[in-house]
């Protein structure tokens, strides 16, 4: 592309409209951008207006509940929101230069890791570093780090994407655990093969669980009869709250299980499948300090965690 071409496109998309434009599709009114731009109505209209005849199309559809982007306000939306999306990381790279660590820091792990071990050791982190603004995206669906859906991630198989670092965190283990309530009705297994008699909590068909053996506790110590659950959950989150109402015995990572008073472990010692976790993040965000505080932080946790096991 020519200088002219790129100076006519320049003088076209200019910053301030952009940055008017993606206030507008952000809050699907003209009033609204207004009152988070501090513009008046009237002005945030007149820009839009302006942006749309220099560009010869309708960027929104008007009607009397509101604005709904046209076809090419959909492309120019997405651009935009790159632009600012790269506009805050770059920002919060910036922030970073300071001497204490500060800025938004998005954090994406699994529904149980998160609900159950994460977010009751995030009050410490919150309290020693105010300034750091934390949100937490809880998904089994793994949130591309890359693409900027999250800062770092919490993970239960490591990355296969080149640009991230990685670190293990902790070493994962399953076990075997009833409520006091299914104990009191059905009794204590104190075998394998007694759990032949027992009420089984397990993961569905379409679950996927970081281990490959994921419903060995229809299989160990089993006879010649198959066992049949008594009910089958997508996610562990789902088989840790059904063992805690006393559906079923249950595998549960060690993870979920350290604070939970109103479990007994069946079997004690008898270990199931493992798998790690581990701490990802960019590469281009190894030198950050706000990633830095927090990736120290969780490994003190958990080495804190470890001691009081032993």
């Amino acid at each position: 592309m020519d200088r002219a071409r790129e100076s006519e496109i320049g003088g076209i998309l200019d910053w301030d409209k952009l940055r008017v434009f993606h206030a507008v599709a952000e809050a699907g009114s003209f009033t609204h951008a207004g009152e988070a731009l501090n513009l008046s109505q009237s002005a945030v209209s007149r820009q839009i207006s302006a942006l749309e005849e220099s560009l010869g199309i309708s960027l929104f559809h008007r009607h009397a509940r509101g604005l709904i982007l046209t076809e090419q306000g959909e492309l120019l939306d997405r651009t935009t929101r790159e632009m600012f999306s790269k506009l805050a990381f770059t920002t919060a790279r910036i922030m970073d230069t300071r001497e204490r660590p500060w800025g938004p820091l998005r954090i994406t792990t699994t529904v149980a890791f998160g609900s159950i071990w994460l977010t009751r050791r995030l009050k410490e982190f919150i309290e020693e570093f105010p300034d750091i603004d934390v949100s937490l995206v809880l998904s089994d669906d793994e949130l591309d780090i890359s693409m900027r859906q999250a800062d770092v991630a919490i993970r239960v198989r490591p990355p296969t994407q080149p640009d991230l670092i990685q670190r293990q965190l902790m070493e994962v283990h399953y076990r075997i655990y009833a409520s006091p309530q299914y104990i009191k009705e059905h009794g204590l297994p104190r075998t394998v093969e007694e759990l032949d008699q027992h009420k089984l909590v397990i993961y569905g068909d379409d679950a996927a669980p970081p281990v490959s053996n994921l419903n060995w506790l229809l299989e160990i110590g089993a006879g010649e009869k198959p066992r049949r659950p008594v009910l089958k959950v997508n996610n562990i989150y789902g088989i840790y709250r059904a063992v805690r109402s006393g559906i079923g015995i249950g595998a549960l990572p060690d993870y979920m299980t350290g604070h939970a008073e109103d479990l007994v472990e069946v079997m004690p010692g008898l270990e199931g499948p493992g798998f790690n976790t581990y701490f990802v993040y960019p590469e281009e965000l190894r030198n950050s300090k706000r990633i830095g505080v927090f990736r120290d932080f969780l490994v003190n946790r958990i080495r804190q965690d470890l001691l009081k096991t032993k």
